[in-house]
């Protein structure tokens, strides 16, 4: 029977338990079993909550890689559409992100009261300081409907260089407007934001805007984020529950008790934490099943730097045990692992990772290094699942070369080419 009530209250799990919990919520514990269709993209954010936007793209941008690692193989033209067609919003949360339409409301009235958000914070003072340009140029958006950055010409000392420290100021005030609500993305041209009127881009959201969402009290919009967070993380205990919607102050656990008697929340024992871990009730049904032995861990993947898994660095490394750092904004000598490197989830575990890097014209995809944690001689389940994984990975890239670069353990190498030889994938 499914836990509930009290009797969730006494449950008590391991942590290899609690890991496969938190993978069944991220939709990573096992592959899909069918091609991939355009509304499981939009389901698949309603289910994470947010989808961290970011535009690195020596591989596929990490919007695309994080949906990848859960759907599979899928048009990336869908993301874009899924914006275009005001199935999806941006807005800030964790950080910059996708959200379903059906939540944009609520994060639009959340991110007026905080304050203390870097973007909102500096929006507030160019607004102060650059008023007459700002208006000027919300004026025009108004008169001529919506822009790119790329709309207006680069000029002065930075013109010709590329990065956030040189942009241009009409592109630092669209950003400041869209800090502030005034503005929203409509669509991307090549990823590239199209910002129009916050009141256009909300009348044309699917399912229609609701404003009565975008004006609840601040108690209840973060009782709403604590809720949410915990459905997506599967298990967690109050600690790590702040930081996915970038909550302040720290939820405690006084602050979860009347979720918990009301039945929202459940509690749990993950042994060898010192806190309670705190679980939706949404996923009552996947607690009793982690602990009677029936949910399997069987999926192999390659995970974002900005994967929800992935970017609460302490959650990972107590959940995971895998220490990772971003390193592509360390200089190159000081690097350890590389440039951009993905986390290797297999069978939930997080076993290793890869720094790549794909030559789309070549058709080329460059392993620039591959290394496996803690382990010698790896069995032939892994290799042949990671050897299917990177050539799915690669073809999805249209690269499906694959050239390989430092691997470790010694010997891994051979068997890859081996199994690609084979047709892995």
């Amino acid at each position: 029977m499914p836990l509930s009530g009290a009797s969730a209250n006494h449950a008590t799990i391991t942590l290899a338990q609690a890991r496969r919990l938190q993978l069944a919520a991220q939709g990573l514990l096992q592959p899909v079993k069918r091609l991939a269709r355009r509304q499981d993209l939009v389901a698949m954010v309603e289910r994470m909550r947010l989808l961290q936007i970011d535009t690195i793209q020596v591989i596929a941008r990490s919007p695309y890689l994080v949906l990848h690692a859960r759907l599979g193989a899928f048009p990336m033209a869908w993301l874009d559409e899924a914006l275009a067609q005001g199935r999806l919003a941006e807005c800030w949360a964790h950080e910059a992100c996708f959200v379903a339409a059906s939540d944009i409301g609520l994060h639009r009235s959340a991110f007026a009261h905080r304050r203390h958000h870097w973007a909102y914070r500096n929006a507030e003072r160019m607004y102060r300081e650059q008023r007459t340009d700002m208006d000027r140029l919300l004026a025009g958006i108004r008169r001529n409907g919506p822009v790119r950055a790329a709309d207006f010409s680069r000029q002065g000392e930075h013109a010709g260089t590329p990065g956030w420290w040189a942009w241009k100021p009409e592109k630092r005030w669209l950003e400041a407007w869209f800090a502030l609500g005034k503005l929203m993305v409509s669509r991307r041209e090549r990823f590239q934001r199209v910002y129009d009127l916050a009141e256009t881009v909300l009348a044309g959201l699917d399912p229609a805007f609701d404003p009565a969402t975008a004006h609840l009290p601040a108690t209840l919009q973060r009782q709403r984020f604590i809720v949410d967070s915990v459905r997506a993380l599967g298990v967690s205990p109050a600690a790590w529950i702040a930081d996915y919607h970038r909550l302040r102050p720290a939820v405690t656990e006084q602050e979860l008790a009347p979720l918990l008697a009301s039945g929202e929340l459940l509690e749990v024992s993950v042994q060898g934490w010192t806190s309670p871990g705190y679980v939706h009730r949404d996923h009552a049904d996947r607690l009793a099943s982690v602990r009677r032995g029936h949910l399997r861990a069987t999926h192999t993947a390659l995970l974002s730097p900005f994967d929800p898994l992935v970017w609460d660095r302490v959650r990972l490394r107590a959940m995971f045990d895998f220490d990772y750092a971003l390193e592509c904004y360390t200089p190159q000598a000081r690097r350890r692992h590389g440039y951009f490197v993905l986390p290797i989830l297999h069978r939930g575990a997080l076993v290793g990772r890869m720094d790549a890097k794909a030559h789309r014209r070549e058709g080329l995809f460059e392993i620039k290094s591959l290394r496996l944690e803690s382990m010698p001689a790896p069995d032939a389940v892994l290799v042949k699942a990671l050897a299917a994984t990177i050539a799915r990975f690669a073809g999805w890239h249209d690269t499906p070369e694959i050239l390989l670069g430092r691997v470790q353990p010694a010997g891994l190498a051979k068997l890859l080419r081996a199994a690609w030889r084979a047709g892995a994938g």
